[in-house]
């Protein structure tokens, strides 16, 4: 389903705007030039992962191919360029018939990634390839930071679910992209209802301690909500004294109840205490969910504790201190004419300061050891190894303007998870190192 369908709030009519203005006065100028239709390259990429973080994880991918389908420059657009003079009538006119009908390629979402992969290639004109550098950059770096947060998370939980609940956390489209990403990187369901109306992901929530409060006594408040949602409902037993709301707590839903939530405390030690008094009141089966400003560190402290949930909002979606992956769009090649025959020639900055880059266009893929586990990113210009020729990461996503690889949000969901367990063992450690995988270039003089 194309989500742009729905017309939803948190949906916008044209995504033209989501642009720097430096990308339109570029396309203004290269078209005075003659420029602007030389066939160009653009690549995304990052030069380093986040301090300490060993792999990153693509995400955003669908939302971008939304992104490009609906970047339309429509009479409203059109008239606020035109108001504040930001380009000439002739950019203007191309603009209003801006359709791109290039191509892309990338590595597909759910997929890791290491310094220096290609994670996005965008084909086509230089003028319909440079407009679209700022929205996929927002998207992706968003998406990739809330998913390499997620994915680290998922990792140090073992295998226990948790519940993304960070939208107070952070602007309200964000939210929705963050639920998706975290999604992607394995939490099992979300708070955000957006989220789940946009994107089916599962939706969980019962009540906080505003709900207790209201009430003349904790007793009261658990009453209500057992009798409006059943004895398996969940219900949080921190507002005042923990032992004597799991004792009211059982004694109102018995041992049917479904969970109880700890939102504060000593969470290791109040876990333990907690699955104690459940047993002995019977309620062996009930669960115990876990909140309270957690990252992945806090979760990989509670593994041996009783906990068979958790509940992550602020670090999640502020990407537990990397909000952003630092991902980059550049040009690597350009014809050196309009001419649809006329060769690429490899092209890239050389400033120092580490913000050099590697021209050509490039292709990935991911070198095994005898065992079966990743040792290498491999990247590439020219021809592609015959050895390497069935482990490329690449896949095609956008053929002559159009979307060819949309998909189930289940799927980059699975594929992350198996990209995840093909990588060495130390990738999901959380003590502070380099990428678990090195990146390896073969160059060919051609670059294309």
């Amino acid at each position: 389903m194309n989500t742009a369908d729905l017309g939803l709030p948190v949906e916008v009519p044209s995504t033209a705007l989501f642009t720097d203005q430096y990308e339109l006065t570029m396309l203004q100028a290269a078209l005075r030039a003659g420029t602007a239709e030389r066939r160009s390259v653009f690549e995304v990429f990052t030069r380093r992962l986040p301090d300490g973080r060993r792999y990153g994880v693509v995400a955003g991918t669908g939302r971008v191919l939304d992104a490009v389908e609906n970047f339309r420059f429509d009479d409203a657009v059109l008239g606020f360029l035109r108001e504040r003079g930001i380009v000439g009538e002739d950019t203007l006119e191309w603009l209003s018939g801006y359709r791109f009908s290039g191509d892309i390629w990338g590595y597909p979402e759910g997929e890791v990634y290491f310094p220096g992969s290609p994670i996005l290639r965008v084909e086509g004109s230089f003028a319909e390839c440079v407009l679209l550098e700022t929205v996929i950059l927002s998207i992706l770096n968003h998406d990739s930071a809330i998913a390499a947060a997620a994915s680290r998370m998922t990792s140090a939980a073992g295998g226990r679910p948790l519940i993304e609940m960070g939208a107070r956390r952070t602007h309200e489209l964000s939210a929705v992209a963050a639920a998706r990403a975290a999604y992607v990187g394995g939490f099992a369901s979300t708070s955000d209802l957006a989220a789940g109306f946009r994107y089916g992901i599962p939706t969980v929530g019962t009540s906080a301690h505003a709900f207790t409060l209201l009430h003349d006594r904790e007793r009261d408040a658990f009453q209500a909500q057992v009798d409006s949602m059943g004895r398996g409902t969940t219900l949080l037993v921190d507002t005042y004294d923990v032992a004597e709301a799991v004792r009211t707590a059982v004694e109102i839903a018995g041992p049917e109840l479904g969970a109880v939530r700890i939102d504060s405390g000593d969470l290791l030690l109040v876990a333990h205490r907690v699955r104690q008094q459940l047993d002995e009141l019977g309620a062996t089966g009930t669960k115990i969910i876990v909140t309270s400003d957690l990252d992945e560190y806090a979760i990989a402290s509670l593994a041996a504790a009783p906990v068979d949930a958790y509940g992550v909002g602020t670090q999640l979606v502020t990407g537990s201190g990397y909000p952003t992956a630092s991902m980059v769009y550049k040009l690597v090649a350009r014809a050196e004419s309009a001419d649809p025959g006329a060769p690429l020639v490899p092209v890239a900055k050389r400033s120092t300061g580490g913000k050099t880059s590697i021209g050509g266009r490039k292709w990935a893929a991911r070198r095994l050891d005898s065992y079966g586990v990743a040792e290498a990113e491999v990247i590439g210009t020219g021809p592609v190894p015959e050895e390497l020729a069935d482990r490329q990461l690449l896949v095609e996503l956008v053929k002559g303007g159009q979307v060819v690889a949309r998909e189930p949000l289940d799927a980059p969901r699975e594929r992350h998870t198996a990209a995840r367990a093909g990588l060495p063992m130390s990738a999901t450690q959380l003590s502070r190192g380099e990428p678990v995988l090195p990146t390896e270039y073969l160059h060919d003089e051609s670059g294309t």
